[in-house]
């Protein structure tokens, strides 16, 4: 058993290199570090970056997700104002979390997501009617966004005057570091945009307790287990975990798929004359550059050991899934895509009891957007030296572009 001492500071890893293709670090540390000490521009956590270490961590009991836990160190590293907003399932252990997913789980049924569907494909053709006879496009400002947006919206019941001052709140978040402000404004501005999305989603949550509606906010509200109901601060904050998670990690997915595919014309044309290889294709285009690229942090309440190498008790762990999802003692050519790939057990929505409870609308959403995209925008090339494209800053949670320009039309 061994223990790192010396941490990797953020100046070697979280570079404008690794911004543009983090992979080739991601392959260098499963090689000689796959559990390494990493300084982040804001905390300091054990990196976890092999697939099997990886599946390991994310169904370890000994790693807690439980926000009061974390104590001093969650507000240390996300700051108070955040603490309300993050009382929900994802932040939380069982039993709580088992609770707490039951009761959601019943508003989240299949059948939910199954009506949605003629809505998000009308939601996809209203954004593209405007961008078809351009021949060019800005793919995430006109399309990716808000395609999202407005879906996750309409599952809320967030009406369509107020969707706006979400898509706003939701994008300081998301843009994080970009705006040329210090690590202490950029916090101040995120905490303030989370602020103001609470005080937001607390009105729409009383306003749905008097008037319920068919969606998903009153059906949260209705939600009973065994006579146990969500709290106020429960409803408030799960409204916001599933407007964020189901808004941001989609557009950036969306993103991603569509860079991947030009930048891989033979996988492109591949899926663009097989459109029944569809459904396969997205689970490896989240495989290979997934927009989650870190799941949310565990703190270990005791040593723990992965890899022969000693996490101290109180130690913040973050698994990197991108890196897990190209490890080669789990998949052939990991770093090639291969959109016809059959077996794929990757994890870009995570492992264990946090597996992602929005997959069902994550693919439904996924495989309409880019099916639609394929079939309406022929000839989708970039506009822009793929080495000229511009992402979120590397030490984001998130994996995406800030602009994806595209051209299109007949040869």
């Amino acid at each position: 058993m061994s223990e790192v001492t010396q941490a990797v500071p953020a100046a070697e890893l979280f570079t404008p290199e690794f911004r543009l293709d983090p992979y080739p670090t991601y392959a260098r540390l499963r090689e000689n570090a796959p559990v390494c000490r990493v300084r982040t521009p804001r905390f300091e956590t054990w990196m976890v970056t092999r697939y099997a270490d990886a599946r390991a961590v994310l169904s370890d009991p000994r790693l807690s997700k439980d926000i009061d836990r974390a104590g001093d160190l969650y507000l240390q590293v996300f700051g108070e104002k955040s603490v309300a907003l993050n009382r929900n399932m994802l932040n939380a252990d069982p039993p709580e979390h088992s609770r707490l997913r039951r009761l959601v789980s019943q508003a989240f049924t299949p059948r939910r997501i199954d009506a949605l569907a003629p809505r998000v494909q009308q939601v996809v053709d209203d954004l593209l009617d405007p961008i078809v006879p351009a021949g060019r496009a800005e793919l995430i400002s006109e399309f990716a966004l808000p395609l999202p947006m407005n879906v996750i919206c309409e599952l809320l019941g967030v009406p369509v005057e107020d969707r706006e001052q979400f898509f706003s709140g939701t994008q300081v978040i998301r843009t994080q570091g970009t705006a040329g402000r210090s690590n202490e404004e950029d916090r101040a501005a995120i905490q303030e945009a989370q602020q103001n999305l609470y005080a937001y989603l607390t009105k729409l949550v009383g306003n749905k307790r008097d008037r319920p509606g068919d969606d998903l906010i009153s059906a949260l509200i209705a939600a009973r287990d065994g006579g146990g109901k969500l709290s106020e601060e429960e409803l408030v904050s799960t409204a916001f975990l599933l407007l964020f998670a189901g808004h941001q990690t989609t557009a950036d997915f969306i993103g991603n798929a569509v860079t991947a595919l030009l930048t891989n014309p033979d996988q492109l044309d591949l899926v663009t004359r097989n459109p029944d290889l569809l459904p396969g294709a997205i689970e490896e285009l989240l495989r290979f550059n997934g927009s989650v690229p870190v799941a949310s942090f565990r703190l270990a309440t005791e040593d723990v050991e992965y890899s022969g190498v000693r996490i101290p008790k109180g130690s913040i762990v973050t698994v990197v899934l991108n890196a897990a999802n190209h490890d080669p003692a789990h998949f052939t050519d990991p770093d090639g895509l291969h959109v016809d790939r059959t077996d794929n057990p990757h994890m870009a929505f995570g492992y264990g009891v946090h597996y992602c409870l929005g997959v069902s609308l994550a693919r439904m959403e996924a495989r309409t957007a880019l099916g639609t995209l394929l079939r309406r925008l022929p000839n989708l090339a970039l506009d822009v030296a793929p080495e000229n494209l511009r992402w979120l800053p590397a030490a984001s949670s998130f994996r995406g572009l800030l602009e994806l320009p595209v051209r299109f039309g007949d040869a």
